[in-house]
C-alpha cells in the first residue's frame, strides 16, 4: 500500500512531469527511431526476413511513446525529448548499421600503372578480382571489379592505397549478389579458415 502510494506521489510531482517524463520519453524514441532506420537499411539490403520482425517491435516502441506525449500535452518538455529522440535515434541507427556493415560492396579500380602486383595481393588476400582493358583520355588503362562484403572495404581500400596509390576508385552497394558465402569478410577470417584446415 505505501508502495503505491510513493508511487503515485512521484508520477504527479513535477520532477516526473518535466525531468523523468521527457527523459524516458527521449529513450524511447531512441530506440523507436534506431529500430527504424535499421529497418529500412535491411529492406534496401535485401534482408526482407529480419524487416517485419524489427518494424513490429519499433511500432511497438512508437505506440507506447505517442501515447506518452498525447496525455501531456501541456508539458513542452515531452517535445523535446520527442524531437531530442528522433535526432539522437538516427544517429544512433546509422551508427549500428555502421557497426554491422550489412551486405556487400562493389570497388571498380582504374589504374593506368600495371595492376599485376594489385591483383596478386588482393588475390592472395581472398578477394575475387576481375580485370579487363579500357581505353581512358590519356591511354589504356587497367579497369578491377572486386566484390566483397561491406566488413572487408576498408582492408580492400588499403591494400588498393598500399600497391596503386594513385588509382582511382569507387565504391557502389550491391542490392543483391548470387552467391556471396564465398568472399571473405577480412584477412582476420581467412587466417582462421587457414588454420581450420
Amino acid at each position: 500500500m505505501g508502495i503505491n502510494i510513493l508511487n503515485r506521489h512521484i508520477m504527479e510531482s513535477p520532477v516526473f512531469d518535466f525531468i523523468i517524463l521527457p527523459i524516458l520519453i527521449l529513450l524511447a524514441r531512441i530506440v523507436d527511431v534506431s529500430m527504424d532506420t535499421i529497418r529500412v537499411i535491411l529492406i534496401a539490403k535485401g534482408y526482407r526476413n529480419y524487416a517485419p520482425a524489427v518494424g513490429f517491435f519499433q511500432s511497438l516502441v512508437w505506440v507506447i511513446t505517442i501515447s506518452r506525449v498525447m496525455v501531456n500535452l501541456e508539458n513542452w518538455m515531452t517535445y523535446v525529448g520527442y524531437a531530442g529522440g528522433f535526432a539522437l535515434g538516427t544517429y544512433f541507427g546509422m551508427r549500428i548499421e555502421s557497426r554491422l556493415a550489412l551486405g556487400h560492396e562493389l570497388i571498380r579500380v582504374i589504374t593506368r600503372t600495371n595492376p599485376v602486383e594489385l591483383i596478386k595481393n588482393l588475390r592472395e588476400s581472398g578477394y575475387p578480382v576481375t580485370s579487363v582493358t579500357g581505353q581512358g583520355r590519356e591511354g589504356e588503362v587497367g579497369i578491377l571489379y572486386i566484390i566483397m562484403q561491406r566488413k572487408a572495404m576498408q582492408e580492400v581500400v588499403s591494400i588498393i592505397k598500399k600497391f596503386n596509390p594513385k588509382a582511382f576508385y569507387t565504391i557502389e552497394d550491391m542490392r543483391f549478389v548470387s552467391n556471396g558465402s564465398y568472399m571473405p569478410r577480412s584477412r582476420k577470417l581467412l587466417r582462421r579458415r587457414a588454420q581450420t584446415r
